[in-house]
């Protein structure tokens, strides 16, 4: 078995290390007897289809017998109110500086009192597709939010008896199962925008005042990939694809937050100049014992802004989260994409959308992509020092988008820093840094910088972006010296001209450089130093910032 779900009589001790107050409170509340099991997507649809607010549209769900679903299954919208995105000022993790245990031990224990008062769902999914690494999960949510444990079990893998069997079959980890209890309808005085509270030693959560469906997607996340991180792994937050050559392979993985483009060069299908196969474009994690990897969910999570209508991948959406919902010239009730309603619209997309998925790819990556929204990077970007590549993953530059609902005064197109484009770590990202090194340097991992974003002012579009990765994918890309930046070197595209001649621009590319130093800084004081790094990664910028004077 994968992960600990039971114990014997003895096993249950004050001093075993898979029990704590918090794994025993939310385990605990999923044994009520107001809590009903709901083992089946039918049955989950169901429930769905009748939950206040639910919008049955006549748009038809395709492979609904390959995925469990009844005949006539139909996409069902819900739509949230004035949060459509996750809210990290809601995010508490026990164990790191400043985090009362005691204090939140009471908000959930008064939390999960007045949880006992109305009917709930529980349902369990597997969290890691291959028997490499699978997780057990089990969700507990309430009535009235049918929708989203509808959602859950789609966007996971729902513990079928044939799963099962795989799971138990699989590689076994002293870990717990992952517990996870939430309940929207919460409310505390001190904490207005929500609480996401985590204990991710002992794989539990609690999503407290919180009814984007992302918030109970990511909580899951987050604990696998704490999981997976103290059992071997490296965690990603980003796409991974393999390109199937004529003569060669070739895997790559693209790292970006929601918005970024991640999705997009993820499934790219690139007409019809190769076959290509597609792990995740979200989640997976890399074995650092053989470079193999594993895609941690069947279904994607994806935003509807570019999928008018008449997109074919429109056919596999199951569910939608705040999107419209119009009537067509005959009469059936459809969706309204394009983020017209609202930003951050989201549907949960079955696997089939992507002919070649797969779950597991045991060829070592070749490439990593850090995606970013930097105006001072050209469109593309070589690092050839291994740790320095380890250190512009460590200060990715991006922006934020209408995924997260951002709490207070924010400038949503100021330039944020968010390493490894992984917002859910929940242990000292100075370990990050040291496993994506050592992938770098074991593995000879070869390493780019995208900008997707704006360079001098002109938009970097998709079509650029595809155009350069075939061309290094095809080992057709000729890149030249990034002006006097050692280890660094870019790929020429047209429109996009690269001049350390233009005194602004390497002002500008020098202010870049000089966040990212302040950012690595910052890390010595900040939370007490938990995310304190290592010496070499302030060294190696400020290098590339003297290389410009």
């Amino acid at each position: 078995m994968a992960t600990v779900g039971t114990f014997s009589h003895g096993d249950i001790t004050p001093d075993n290390k898979l029990f704590s107050s918090f794994k025993t409170l939310v385990e605990s509340a999923f044994y009520g007897n107001n809590v009903e099991l709901v083992a089946d997507l039918k049955t989950a649809y169901e429930l769905a289809k009748t939950a206040p607010g639910a919008v049955v549209t006549d748009m038809p769900v395709a492979h609904t017998e390959d995925l469990a679903l009844p005949a006539d299954a139909k996409v069902i919208v819900f739509n949230d109110g004035k949060v459509t995105g996750r809210t990290a000022a809601a995010r508490r993790v026990i164990g790191q500086p400043g985090i009362e245990k005691t204090l939140y031990e009471g908000v959930l224990r008064d939390a999960l009192l007045q949880g006992t008062h109305k009917k709930f769902y529980r349902g369990e999914v597997i969290v890691g597709l291959d028997r490499d690494f699978m997780v057990k999960a089990h969700v507990m949510l309430p009535e009235h939010y049918e929708t989203n444990f509808y959602s859950y079990l789609l966007n996971f893998q729902i513990a079928t008896k044939e799963w099962l069997s795989d799971y138990q079959n699989s590689k076994a980890y002293p870990e717990n199962d992952i517990f996870l209890y939430v309940d929207p309808d919460w409310r505390h005085p001190d904490f207005p925008h929500g609480l996401a509270l985590f204990d991710p030693e002992h794989n539990v959560a609690a999503v407290l005042g919180l009814n984007y469906f992302g918030e109970m997607k990511k909580a899951t996340l987050t604990l696998a990939w704490a999981t997976a991180h103290r059992n071997g792994y490296v965690a990603c937050h980003g796409g991974m694809k393999q390109y199937q050559l004529p003569d060669k392979k070739f895997t790559m993985a693209a790292f970006g937050l929601s918005g970024s483009g991640k999705s997009t060069i993820t499934l790219a299908k690139h007409g019809d100049k190769y076959q290509v196969k597609v792990l995740h474009d979200d989640a997976f994690v890399i074995n650092k014992e053989d470079g193999s990897t594993t895609a941690l969910e069947p279904a994607y999570f994806d935003k509807t802004q570019d999928y008018p209508l008449t997109d074919p991948a429109v056919a596999y959406f199951i569910t939608c989260q705040n999107v419209g919902v119009t009537l067509d010239d005959e009469g059936k009730k459809v969706i309204v994409t394009q983020d017209i309603r609202n930003g951050n619209g989201r549907t949960v997309k079955s696997r089939y959308v992507t002919p070649n998925r797969v779950d597991h790819l045991r060829s070592a990556i070749d490439a990593i992509f850090w995606i970013m929204k930097d105006d001072s990077l050209p469109p593309v970007v070589k690092l050839d020092d291994p740790t320095l590549a380890a250190v512009f993953g460590l200060t990715l530059a991006t922006k934020r988008t209408t995924a997260e609902n951002v709490v207070g005064n924010v400038d949503m197109d100021k330039l944020v820093i968010e390493p490894y484009a992984n917002p859910f770590r929940v242990y000292p990202l100075g370990q990050d840094f040291a496993d994506f090194k050592d992938l770098f340097e074991q593995n000879h991992t070869a390493c780019y910088i995208l900008n997707t974003g704006f360079y001098k002012g002109k938009k970097v579009k998709p079509a650029d972006t595809l155009g350069s990765i075939e061309k290094i994918v095809e080992n057709a890309a000729e890149f030249v010296p990034f002006g006097p930046l050692k280890g660094m070197s870019y790929l020429p595209v047209a429109g996009f001209d690269v001049d350390f001649d233009d005194p602004e621009y390497v002002a500008a590319l020098r202010t870049r450089m000089q966040s990212r130093l302040d950012f690595i800084l910052e890390q010595k004081t900040a939370m007490a130093g938990y995310n304190a790094l290592p010496e070499e990664a302030a060294k190696l910028i400020q290098k590339v910032i003297n290389d410009l004077t």
